[in-house]
């Protein structure tokens, strides 16, 4: 995919209308995590150098097309000013008046903060009229929002059929890695999906074993997948209605040829909490009050195994209930290996979703890896092979 990045556009005096996601977690009216507003950092800085104004637009949580004042985005002013070390002003509103006369006070070099565009109902309506008052405050588009592009909404996909676009710093990078791993990878291509249900990753799963050459499951959709060949899974959780369609899932894998890994092993344990007595079991071992909590140590060999002779790795989804020690032994022992494929310039590893960022976080190994995309949603649905129509709009 060919789009317009920063390194295209005449800057200078410009108004840059610029889409970010500042959707960040808040405890009692201040930022708690500033990785978002972090990952906007290079895009402002290249646009300040060149001499532009930078309007930053944003949404924050639902508020659903009305005005909700505790969805504010004021309160994370002073977090974004603290990161550029620099003033940012502010408009209560993202269009009309308040966001013009904010705009015209600009000088170049300048960054400004407009009001949570979700306050209009124009925004997740994708409203052309919305997208056109957007538009009035800017002379150029750049969509730094790789997080949102799965939505199609009047500041992610709208303003870029009003204004010359182009893909901000994070948005070429998120682009750029996921191509490395799915649209132009180096092969053998390896993927890892975990988590707990079958039903939520259906789509992915089916679109995975006709795109790569090995595919690891592992958490709780392992259970239904162990489920479906036979085997005895005890009190674990297990989605048994949909035995036929992970059945259906391995046919198709045969059919292209994808080697699908499930465990050999696994890891169970009476009850769910944090050092619980936990026991290493064959397949089929299983008493009917266990419940399977993690992989086993065979199965950690082996995906290791398959991780040293693949050259990319995608991974979305934990191996078992790391967040509960023991059980986080497959996750955390998988990923460290990873990481040193990594770092040894063995293996592209790209990683993401929510989960698999906590997971790769508390593995202390998330800043080896090539690339852990934040996008939760997004990541999912470019992995599921969907067309995003925030990145397809910037590519007209």
């Amino acid at each position: 995919m060919t789009f317009k990045t920063l390194d295209d556009a005449d800057l200078s005096g410009k108004r840059a209308l610029v889409r970010v996601d500042f959707n960040v977690p808040m405890h009692e009216g201040e930022v708690s995590d500033d990785t978002r507003l972090q990952a906007a950092v290079p895009t402002i800085q290249k646009l300040r150098q060149g001499g532009a104004k930078v309007v930053l637009l944003a949404h924050f949580d639902r508020p659903k097309g009305k005005v909700v004042p505790s969805m504010s985005l004021e309160p994370i002013v002073p977090a974004l000013s603290k990161v550029l070390g620099m003033p940012v002003a502010f408009a209560a509103d993202c269009v009309g008046e308040a966001a013009a006369a904010a705009v015209d006070a600009l000088g170049p070099g300048d960054v400004l903060l407009l009001e949570n565009v979700r306050f209009h109902a124009g925004e997740e309506g994708a409203d052309p009229a919305f997208a056109k008052a957007l538009a009035a405050n800017g002379d150029l588009y750049v969509n730094d929002a790789f997080s949102a592009a799965h939505r199609a909404h009047a500041s992610t996909e709208g303003l870029a059929h009003v204004l010359p676009a182009y893909a901000g710093e994070q948005m070429r990078l998120e682009l750029s890695a996921l191509d490395k791993a799915l649209g132009k990878p180096e092969r053998p291509v390896l993927g890892i999906v975990g988590g707990s249900k079958v039903s939520t990753k259906l789509d992915l799963l089916s679109h995975l074993v006709t795109k790569l050459d090995k595919l690891a499951i592992g958490g709780g959709m392992a259970n239904t997948f162990l489920y479906a060949q036979g085997h005895d899974v005890g009190a674990s959780y297990c989605e048994k209605d949909m035995a036929e369609t992970a059945r259906d899932i391995i046919r198709l894998a045969g059919q292209h040829n994808c080697k699908l890994f499930l465990p050999l092993d696994i890891v169970v344990a009476e009850k769910m909490a944090p050092g619980a007595p936990a026991r290493v079991r064959t397949l089929g071992a299983v008493d009917e009050h266990e419940r399977i909590l993690d992989a086993g140590p065979e199965t950690i060999e082996r995906l290791c195994r398959a991780m040293d002779n693949s050259k990319t790795l995608i991974w979305n989804g934990p191996l078992g209930v790391f967040e509960m020690p023991p059980f986080d032994k497959a996750t955390v022992s998988a990923a460290k290996h990873a990481a040193e494929l990594v770092k040894s310039g063995r293996l592209v590893a790209v990683a993401g979703g929510g989960d698999t960022v906590a997971a790769l976080n508390a593995a202390g190994c998330a800043e080896d890896f090539t690339f852990v995309s934040t996008a939760g949603g997004a990541f999912l649905e470019w992995m599921e092979g969907k067309t995003l129509p925030g990145v397809a709009a910037l590519s007209q």
